[in-house]
């Protein structure tokens, strides 16, 4: 009997080989690090070749180069789009320079100069997003692993030379979200800079994929849970990968596990084993971030578990960090307290911002109560993009729809978490307070209505102006 099993097993073994190696299954891989205009950086063809070595081994045809100039890197891009085209599993793996320009990505061919904003968008610079949709749009699933998140070596030429424009040029890579049966994995989160890594060797984020992508039977996302871990502790927490993904089923690059022998108990449903999986995917994931005190990790497990088991977690995290209180739990220990539920799945827009009929008071008062949660904005009554922006912000570190625009919900859930996180007396003494405000502390020095008010209801005095403008919107 014990032969018989051995034998089973050994066949399911070779199907699932067989299985694999009939799939379609194409890579580009390319490292650049002879840079002409800028320092070289050494490890990226290192990087490049151990990956293109790691790949051919679990049956990828692979389109590899190293240290490419434009032209060359996109004839393997046309290469790679060509064999691309309704391949099964399609990776697509860069090492090297990488820029974020006004929030659009962009990879260094070795022979970029980059003077200006125009010398990007006309073509020194290659477009990731553009990229990725061209060659792999056609491919059933799509991986993506960008270690490119290092510092901008012609971030000082570009500022210089936008003088009479805004432009924002940004440290690392900008946020990327993934399509349909897509993962995308960055080196390190957006907007932060990745290690190199040791001079002759491979980057952290190269030597941790290399030792758990391609392991037998280990599901890719398992296995980018295990490199997030491998980097962050090697890197004594200064670097964390950050991804996105929409994959829809499981995905291995070195085979499924092997199914149970025969008269073993029957197997859990491929559902029941999904769920599993994702739970201990999302476990292992707020492990790795649940001391950090970067906001945009905590965001990163937000936006790949919106509705996590460490939702409520993340998001009191995210405000204490905001507010430089990260090791004071009293000071958000309140933040969701009175919020209305629906604050988390209410839409807002210019419609509904103007249905609350906020006049330039109001406005100042909003941009002040941001400035002092930590989200920095000018305060003079103007809505401008910097301060929609600034809210965006707000509302995504809160978990609420993200727009730039307020509803009665959020601008409410905004008063009550002012109210229960800082005193009225908390305002800076040079900018001058809200006008409701100062007549509400006219009579005295014994003010207390904020703990009442954040106890009993809502704020009189909020509620007055909520009125006002109403009316003020009414008749204008």
């Amino acid at each position: 009997m014990r032969y018989i099993t051995l034998f089973l097993s050994l066949i399911c073994m070779a199907l699932t080989v067989n299985s694999a190696q009939a799939a379609r299954r194409v890579a580009f891989v390319v490292g650049n690090g002879a840079y002409k205009n800028v320092a070289p950086l050494p490890n990226p063809p290192i990087d490049a070749k151990a990956m293109a070595g790691a790949l051919r081994n679990v049956g990828f045809e692979v389109v590899e180069g190293s240290n490419l100039t434009r032209d060359k890197m996109t004839e393997r891009l046309l290469d790679f789009g060509k064999k691309a085209q309704g391949a099964d599993v399609a990776v697509f793996f860069y090492a090297g320079h990488g820029i974020a320009i006004s929030g659009t990505n962009y990879l260094l061919p070795v022979d970029a100069d980059i003077k200006s904003e125009m010398d990007v968008k006309l073509g020194s610079a290659i477009n990731i997003d553009l990229t990725l949709d061209q060659t792999m749009g056609d491919a059933k699933v799509k991986l993506v692993f960008l270690d490119a998140c290092r510092d901008n070596p012609f971030a000082a030429k570009i500022k210089s030379n936008s003088a009479t424009r805004s432009v924002n040029v940004q440290t690392g890579l900008a946020e990327m979200k993934s399509g349909e049966g897509t993962l995308i994995a960055f080196a390190t989160g957006p907007g932060q800079t990745a290690l190199d890594g040791s001079e002759g060797g491979n980057s952290p984020f190269t030597r941790a994929l290399l030792a758990n992508i391609t392991q037998p039977g280990v599901e890719i996302q398992q296995a980018m849970t295990k490199v997030r871990a491998q980097v962050n502790e090697e890197t004594n927490k200064g670097q964390l990968p950050w991804g996105h993904t929409n994959l829809i089923g499981a995905v291995y690059l070195n085979g499924a596990p092997a199914p149970a022998a025969p008269g073993t108990a029957a197997a859990p449903s491929a559902a029941q084993i999904a769920a599993v999986q994702n739970s201990e995917v999302e476990v292992e994931f707020w492990r790795s971030i649940r001391d950090t005190n970067k906001p945009e990790e905590l965001q990163a497990y937000l936006t790949n578990y919106p509705n996590g088991q460490f939702r409520s977690l993340a998001l009191s995290r995210i405000a204490s960090l905001e507010q430089g209180t990260a090791n004071k739990p009293d000071a958000t220990r309140n933040l969701s307290a009175g919020v209305d539920p629906a604050v988390f799945t209410e839409e807002s827009s210019q419609l509904t911002e103007d249905k609350i009929g906020l006049d330039k008071g109001q406005r100042r008062d909003v941009q002040r109560r941001l400035n002092g949660l930590g989200f920095d904005t000018k305060v003079n009554g103007v809505f401008n993009q910097d301060t929609r922006n600034v809210i965006a912000r707000w509302q995504a570190a809160r978990g609420y729809p993200k727009s730039g625009y307020l509803n009665r919900l959020q601008h409410r859930a905004l008063l009550s978490e002012i109210i229960a996180t800082q005193p009225a007396t908390a305002s800076s003494d040079d900018e001058p307070k809200p006008a409701p405000r100062r007549r509400a502390n006219s009579g005295g020095g014994n003010y207390q209505a904020p703990p009442q008010r954040h106890n009993s209801g809502p704020d009189p005095a909020a509620m007055g102006r909520f009125m006002g403008g109403v009316v003020g919107g009414v008749f204008r």
